[in-house]
């Protein structure tokens, strides 16, 4: 009899599609129990709607493909992607929608039983697919259980607040949580009268109908509210799907031959732990004036520095940041009179191994929930700078609920600007001897043997793993 396969539904951004597709390889990796003979993964590929994704995508199948894991990839037909949409949020939400005749037509035409079908958190559209075809669901929420629990809430909270967020009285009240203050609520959740927000809202309703819902998290880390969801406070009145945290899913590509990248090599020469590290994620790039501001503070901080600075997108609706022309965006004689104690680079670099490198001390990133996964994992602690999506929420959490970072005061109303005073006092209370950095680099420490520890045989996302191994394998059985 043809083994079992589970069905994976990415959508085509690095951060959802390499989290997801690692996420069921530890799946492949369970043998035994009940279902004996193990699981195969199908993955459904989704045409991006711009070039820039879909070459990144075709790289990943190449290499999952020749990976020896016996993983099949289905590509999708093509649909014309949505216009008029308000923003992100609402036009992945649609453009996966359009996806459904073909999700339903991939996922019957399959040779083999199928025991479930993952699909990220922005496809809750095609819940309505599995269930004509009485396939069990799952969603996989590549962000924290804080924003899930948020999610989970909405609905409710769409009824109760009649304002918008920020002109309510108090704060936002999330079990298992600190209260939220509105200003710390995600980008998509600022305005109720944006069909982002409403696209929120519908996610977070239909995430209740999923067998299960998959999070890139650990128990150990939030542990108060995975507590709150599993007991219904959360959802009060309505049981929410089991929840399987199974975190830290981070990829890592395997050691090379290559010399080591010019920004590992010079960390090679600096002290331990003296370095603050400076990156804002794949699709993080500053605008001129707040270089100017950032530059001045890594100066006036006096601390060792290696910053990842980008140029804006290039014209013609691209996302990605370009390489950035340094002696265009930084201030004169920035360069030279820093030399000694920092490095600005200028394109990509390799964020996970700067992370593991013994110089670094602390992080200042746009808080996105893979980066701050990398940084937990190499226990470095952070000054998260929110940029979009759930990122003033994960700063929020990462500060009050985790205690692993040095809150920044951030001007949302002013495209998250910060002042050079600002940068200067929080990389020198991240870096310097503050008892708030003190703190977040003790509890960074903890959060770095918690992750491992998590991920071990016997650890509680390798046991969430099993559990959730053993139930599509029964459900097949």
């Amino acid at each position: 009899m043809a083994i079992p396969t589970l069905v994976l539904l990415p959508t085509w951004g690095t951060g959802h599609l390499m989290s997801l597709l690692d996420a069921g390889k530890r799946l492949l990796g369970c043998r035994g129990g009940s279902g004996g003979g193990g699981l195969s993964l199908t993955v459904l590929v989704m045409q991006p709607p711009r070039k820039e994704y879909a070459s990144a995508v075709a790289a990943t199948v190449r290499r999952e493909e020749a990976s020896g894991l016996g993983i099949r990839f289905r590509h999708l037909p093509a649909v014309e992607p949505p216009t008029g949409c308000a923003g992100v949020e609402e036009f992945v939400s649609r453009f996966v929608q359009l996806h459904a005749d073909h999700v339903r037509a991939a996922v019957s035409g399959l040779d083999c039983p199928v025991a479930g079908l993952v699909i990220d958190f922005f496809c809750t559209t095609l819940l309505d697919v599995s269930r004509e075809l009485a396939v069990p669901a799952y969603v996989y929420f590549t962000s924290n259980a804080a924003c899930l629990a948020l999610l989970l809430r909405l609905p409710v909270l769409d009824e109760e607040v009649t304002v918008e967020f920020e002109e309510m009285d108090g704060e936002v009240d999330i079990p298992g949580l600190p209260p939220v203050p509105p200003s710390s609520l995600p980008m998509p959740v600022m305005d109720k009268k944006n069909p982002n927000y409403t696209w929120f809202v519908y996610h977070g309703r239909r995430f209740m109908e999923a067998n299960g819902i998959i999070v890139n998290t650990v128990r150990e880390i939030e542990g108060s509210v995975l507590a709150a969801i599993a007991d219904g406070r959360v959802t009060p009145g309505v049981r929410a799907p089991v929840i399987y945290p199974v975190g830290p899913v981070i990829s890592f590509t395997p050691p090379s031959d290559d010399p080591p990248h010019e920004c590992v090599r010079w960390l090679d020469a600096q002290p331990p732990a003296s370095v603050v590290f400076l990156c804002f994620g794949s699709m993080g790039s500053l605008a001129p004036p707040q270089v100017l501001e950032v530059a001045h503070g890594l100066e006036r901080s006096g601390h060792r520095f290696l910053w990842v600075l980008r140029g804006a997108p290039a014209a013609g609706g691209s996302m990605s940041p370009t390489d950035a022309d340094l002696d265009e965006l930084l201030p004169e004689g920035f360069l030279e009179r820093t030399r000694a104690r920092g490095v600005v680079w200028p394109t990509w670099a390799p964020q996970k191994e700067i992370l593991a490198h013994a110089a670094v001390g602390g992080f200042v990133t746009h808080g996105g929930w893979n980066s701050t996964l990398e940084s937990l994992w190499f226990g470095v602690p952070m000054v998260p700078w929110p940029l979009y999506a759930e990122q003033h929420m994960n700063a929020f959490t990462l500060v009050a609920a985790m205690g692993v970072a040095v809150a920044m005061k951030v001007d949302r109303k002013r495209n998250n600007f910060v002042e050079a005073s600002e940068v200067e006092r929080a990389v020198r209370s991240l870096m310097g001897g503050s008892e708030e950095g003190r703190k977040a680099r003790e509890k960074a420490a903890e959060m770095k043997a918690v992750c491992r520890k998590a991920v071990e045989e016997g650890g509680s996302s390798d046991m969430a793993v099993h559990k959730l191994y053993e139930e599509l394998s029964t459900q097949t059985a």
